[in-house]
């Protein structure tokens, strides 16, 4: 279960764990009713996520993509160093805010 606060205009959620496949769908039902129940920000902060697969970076795009829908923004924060290369390589800090750690 993921750490979800409210802070102003923001909703932050920390999952706390790598987003990796066996934890994603959980993830995602998380974040699609947090986007739901609620008309601000998405802040992810991965703080202590050292590693993020391939279900993880869809789970992350299918969130930006929701919120997009309802001209909303993402934002990715605390990005451990590999998994922001990752991010970049992938070119996902041109679709929305991506944060490294420090």
């Amino acid at each position: 279960m993921s750490e979800i606060v409210n802070q102003g205009n923001q909703t932050i959620i920390k999952p706390g764990m790598d987003v990796v496949a066996s934890m994603a769908e959980d993830f995602k039902s998380e974040l699609l009713s947090m986007i739901n129940e609620s008309s601000s920000e998405v802040v992810i902060d991965l703080e202590g996520v050292e590693m993020v697969d391939s279900v993880g970076i869809g789970v992350i795009i299918a969130a930006h993509n929701t919120l997009n829908q309802s001209d909303r923004n993402l934002s990715v924060i605390n990005v451990a160093k590999d998994v922001y290369g990752l991010f970049t390589t992938m070119r996902l800090n041109r679709r929305f805010t991506v944060e490294g750690v420090g």
